[in-house]
């Protein structure tokens, strides 16, 4: 029996709004409200709410066994709850089928995995948290942000108890082997790992409307007999892929809808073919070998490389800086930083300072600046801003410290200052003397 594991990723950034030079150390309030909430809303109108009404309507017609996977990142969650909370109900809904399972991911959809495993850690553990408050299910398959793994990673997400890791399948690292087996970590063999079958996703993801593409329109009997078919040892087929290729990169018009609609009964209308989450591939399946991954790999571009977010000096430069606050955020108990520290390791920033000519793989997000120059010096400023904000919270020298010191005092005679000056006007507007102060 062949299963067929189908996967959504759902993300949004908060994006920042044009922050100048001159607002360092003046304005600490970073985020374009209206582009947030005006992309979040639209959609949730085009692509969230429908699709998961139409999924909901084919759990219930083919009695559960119609089954998919979603990664949701902990900022989009948040998102939700401020701008869509019928969003947040409709998940709940598929989540109560018992037919959809929720994996866990970074809760900022950064790239902390590569940076500073301690971060890293943190945010998985509070994802899994909020998975499980809102939605009554304790993830035990991981999904990195951009699907970005290697050994090491993969090693890492073991110890931290998952059971199994999606990815990409490139052909560099699977070379003859196929992308419809199950996996494992060479380094910690317990954890399982599914790979992803890019060109039936990417089938979907890029290709679906496109006149021009020789296989043109894509129907799905023959997309379930492209799945069917092959090697009949063929295990499961990973088809990972961003939410919004339904009814965002694929308009409702192309009808990207009703193909969703009619696979389910198209797959069980096959011999040996049904549906399954990746948590029940990794409980069904054993391993058939290791699969060696030295170099981190994502599901971006051609090369399935990181090279999207680590590709030129400007992405290098502001990533760096970056987690150079890492220790110190550690130590740090205010909110408001807190938020911000999350919202700036968001992949996105760095993925709108990309100078790549030719941008192809799963990814297919626009850049939100007019080059990724004007996106590197809005990052500069806006981290320039939050590690004054943070130096004066958490020092990082006993001369910082000082100076800290110093700061908050003459803030205190500032504010001293401004609320004797008010009690004079007060005082000399009810016709009040001077010597009353006394």
């Amino acid at each position: 029996m062949k299963s067929l594991c189908l996967l959504f990723q759902v993300h949004h950034p908060f994006r920042f709004r044009r922050y100048r030079f001159f607002d360092i150390g003046n304005d600490h309030y970073y985020y374009d409200d209206y582009a947030n909430e005006t992309e979040v809303r639209n959609l949730a109108d085009r692509c969230y709410l429908p699709a998961n009404k139409l999924l909901l309507k084919l759990i219930g017609k083919t009695g559960g066994k119609f089954r998919v996977a979603f990664s949701i990142s902990g900022v989009a969650l948040e998102q939700f709850e401020l701008y869509a909370p019928e969003v947040i109900d409709s998940f709940r809904e598929l989540a109560q089928t018992g037919s959809v399972e929720f994996l866990a991911e970074t809760w900022a959809h950064s790239l902390a995995a590569l940076y500073n495993p301690a971060v890293f850690q943190e945010q998985v553990k509070r994802h899994q948290l909020k998975v499980e408050e809102l939605f009554g299910q304790k993830p035990v398959v991981f999904r990195n942000t951009e699907m970005i793994y290697s050994d090491e990673i993969g090693q890492m997400v073991a110890d931290l108890g998952f059971r199994g890791m999606v990815t990409e399948g490139p052909k560099h690292i699977l070379g003859w082997k196929s992308p419809n087996f199950l996996y494992c970590n060479p380094i910690n063999p317990r954890l399982k790992v599914l790979m992803r079958n890019f060109r039936l996703s990417d089938d979907l993801t890029f290709h679906f409307s496109n006149p021009e593409w020789s296989e043109y329109p894509l129907t799905p009997e023959k997309y379930v007999d492209w799945i069917a078919t092959g090697d009949p040892r063929e295990e499961v087929v990973n088809i990972f892929l961003e939410y919004a290729t339904f009814g965002e990169y694929q308009k409702k018009e192309s009808g990207i809808f009703t193909f969703l609609e009619k696979l389910p009964a198209q797959v069980f209308k096959t011999p040996g073919l049904n549906f399954a989450t990746p948590g029940e591939v990794t409980e069904r399946l054993q391993p058939v070998s290791a699969v060696t991954v030295p170099h981190p790999i994502s599901w971006s571009d051609e090369e399935r490389d990181l090279s999207l977010w680590q590709g030129n000096e400007l992405q290098n430069e502001a990533v760096a800086k970056l987690y150079e606050s890492a220790s110190r955020m550690s130590r740090c108990n205010n909110p408001e930083l807190l938020k911000d520290w999350n919202y700036l390791q968001a992949s996105d920033h760095f993925h709108c300072m990309s100078t790549k000519f030719f941008n192809s793989g799963a990814h297919p997000r626009q850049n939100y600046y007019s080059s990724p120059y004007e996106a590197f010096i809005n990052y500069m400023n806006v981290l320039s801003d939050f590690r004054l904000r943070l130096n004066a919270q958490v020092p990082e020298s006993p001369m910082e410290e000082e100076l800290s010191v110093l700061n908050r005092r003459i803030e205190e005679k500032e504010k001293r200052i401004r609320q004797m000056e008010e009690e004079i006007a007060r005082l000399q507007k009810s016709g009040k003397t001077w010597k009353s102060l006394d």
